[in-house]
């Protein structure tokens, strides 16, 4: 039996060693990661008063990381929290092609909760109204929202839980100011134009890259979003690389543009619906 030299077995020994801690830093690595996004969770949730006592959340499910995140962190909470609420999980397949309609179904079976699977062709719609070459995210967008609308109403679910996140806000934001001249983003929580639904993002405080190692470490069965084949050419990816590359070049700038979204001071603008500019005047204490 040949002898194994004594350098070998150091360097075997070595490299178990050091495989073995790094698995135990990625554990601990991913334990800390899903504290953190269960504290923001639950601080966004708590700020904006978007849970209470016997609310019938409904999650919308889109099959992205965002989602799937946001329903898992949801169900731990509701493990802790201090009230009760019911949560039911909703995925709208608006028969894209190539999309795999049994990812969803199987993997919320496997999570014991109550969803429904609404079947509607708004694909077919899009492409028929909206020329080649042009985003159909806007269009889409809004034949959905109607869609969910109806859903919560049959469901009767007091609230709609939607997969919005940090950097969805900050791009929202401008998004409005470069194309739409207006300082408007994406609130927290929000009442519905017709004043029927009230809709929750409980991912307000989470960044996106946190969602992205999330994903990774729960290996959440994710769906593409490109099988409409217009994602990559709409102004909010051009907002996202430029907003990703003021990232890189100054640290932090998403953080700071996102608390100045709850920072607001209305005086200083230019919105006379905001603030009273013409009744502005010297007070007496001043002449």
């Amino acid at each position: 039996m040949p002898v194994v030299p004594y350098q070998m077995k150091r360097e075997f020994f070595a490299t178990v060693i050091e495989r073995v801690e790094k698995v135990k830093k990625l554990a601990f690595d991913n334990h800390k990661l899903e504290k953190r996004l269960c504290r923001l969770v639950g601080q966004a949730t708590g700020d904006y008063r978007m849970l209470e006592a016997g609310d019938r959340l409904m999650v919308c499910m889109s099959g992205g990381k965002d989602s799937y995140a946001m329903l898992d962190i949801l169900m731990k909470l509701r493990e802790r929290a201090p009230i009760d609420f019911e949560i039911v999980a909703v995925n709208l397949d608006q028969k894209q092609p190539g999309f795999p309609n049994y990812i969803l179904p199987d993997y919320l079976r496997s999570l014991g909760i109550s969803f429904h699977i609404e079947y509607q062709d708004t694909y077919s719609i899009v492409k028929r109204l909206v020329p080649e070459g042009k985003t159909t995210c806007s269009l889409c967008s809004r034949l959905r929202r109607g869609i969910l609308y109806r859903i919560a109403g049959e469901l009767r679910a007091t609230k709609i839980a939607l997969g919005h996140h940090r950097d969805d806000i900050v791009e929202t934001f401008f998004l409005n100011l470069f194309y739409g001249g207006k300082l408007k983003g994406m609130p927290p929580k929000l009442r519905s134009d017709d004043g029927k639904n009230i809709l929750i993002r409980p991912l307000a405080y989470v960044k996106e890259s946190d969602l992205e190692r999330y994903a990774v470490y729960k290996q959440f069965p994710i769906i593409p979003c490109n099988l409409c084949g217009s994602e990559s050419n709409s102004k909010r990816a051009q907002v996202k690389m430029l907003i990703d590359e003021w990232e890189k070049q100054y640290p932090g700038r998403i953080e700071s543009i996102f608390r100045a979204l709850g920072n607001v001071t209305p005086s200083h603008l230019m919105d006379d619906r905001l603030h009273d500019f013409k009744s502005l005047g010297l007070s007496e204490m001043s002449i």
